[in-house]
């Protein structure tokens, strides 16, 4: 006669197994990059569609849009193209005094930099980690490492690239670290994200190093992956306990990083050896037409 319950699977038998797997998953992590970058490929198309609504949504909103709201959007924009052009009348200003002072000081100019825009189309689900996954990928160039901004400051870094998406590390998040300077006197420390959206410490500061509340924070280019000058945050808090050896800094992002919805994906300035270089040759090749003339003259 059979009996009624049968018994199952032991619990230590299960405990095993799940040990036995866990370790075989631990060891084989590394090498399981290439199969997670082809399925990220493969599921592209799927937040693709799974973006869909939005998108319809955002047309539906667009189209439903009254008379008067499009006048006073027209209206706020023609008052703030006058704000930017007069900015710009002045940074153009700046920009040739600049020009001049590293043609007196033998700097190189740094050329602009390639620049794409960028949609946001899914947002970090996982409470460890906190980035974006944007709308381009291997296809329109990006590579990993590759520094992502907004129109306030830096927002993060690629960290996974696959042929239509890419993936974005905010410099929240708490394994993000960014070297940055102090634009009022030049102190260079790292900004480390905390895990919370507005706030990065900067850790092992000296008691002694002249750092305020308010103070500007931007991208020193150490590290050769931010570009310089790009502001990063501003100094919030400081404090100074006589029982500990380094000051208590935190900074909130320029980012806003909980309603980010375009990014912009820059890539890196030519090396400055390589303008050098062409400048050189350009300076050579005038001054074997200025010999040749001559010889000709004669």
């Amino acid at each position: 006669m059979k009996p009624i319950f049968a018994r199952g699977i032991s619990n230590q038998f299960r405990l095993t197994l799940a040990i036995i797997l866990s370790v075989i998953l631990i060891v084989a992590n590394n090498r399981l990059d290439p199969v997670r970058q082809s399925i990220s490929s493969v599921l592209s198309p799927l937040q693709y569609i799974a973006n869909i609504p939005g998108a319809l949504l955002d047309w539906s909103a667009e189209s439903l849009a009254t008379r008067n709201m499009l006048a006073q959007q027209n209206k706020e924009l023609l008052r703030q193209q006058l704000l930017m052009s007069e900015r710009l009348q002045r940074f153009e200003h700046l920009r040739q005094e600049n020009d001049r002072l590293r043609s007196l000081l033998g700097s190189p100019v740094h050329m602009d930099a390639r620049k794409v825009v960028a949609e946001v189309m899914e947002v970090a689900s996982d409470p460890y980690h906190q980035y974006v996954v944007l709308n381009h990928g291997a296809k329109s160039g990006v590579f990993v490492g590759q520094p992502v901004v907004d129109a306030q400051g830096v927002v993060g870094q690629v960290v996974q690239v696959s042929e239509l998406t890419s993936r974005v590390l905010l410099i929240s998040d708490v394994t993000h670290a960014i070297p940055v300077r102090v634009t009022r006197n030049d102190v260079r420390v790292v900004a480390i994200g905390t895990g919370v959206l507005d706030e990065l410490e900067l850790r092992y500061v000296p008691k002694s190093t002249d750092i305020r509340v308010g103070d500007l924070l931007v991208s020193s280019g150490l590290g050769n992956r931010f570009p310089e000058g790009y502001p990063v945050a501003r100094v919030m808090n400081v404090v100074r306990d006589d029982g500990q050896d380094y000051a208590n800094v935190i900074a909130q992002p320029l980012a806003a990083l909980d309603r980010i919805r375009y990014l912009l994906l820059i890539w890196p300035d030519e090396p400055a050896s390589a303008a050098l270089e062409d400048e050189t040759a350009l300076i050579l090749s005038a001054a074997e037409k200025t010999v040749a003339n001559a010889e000709v003259s004669e």
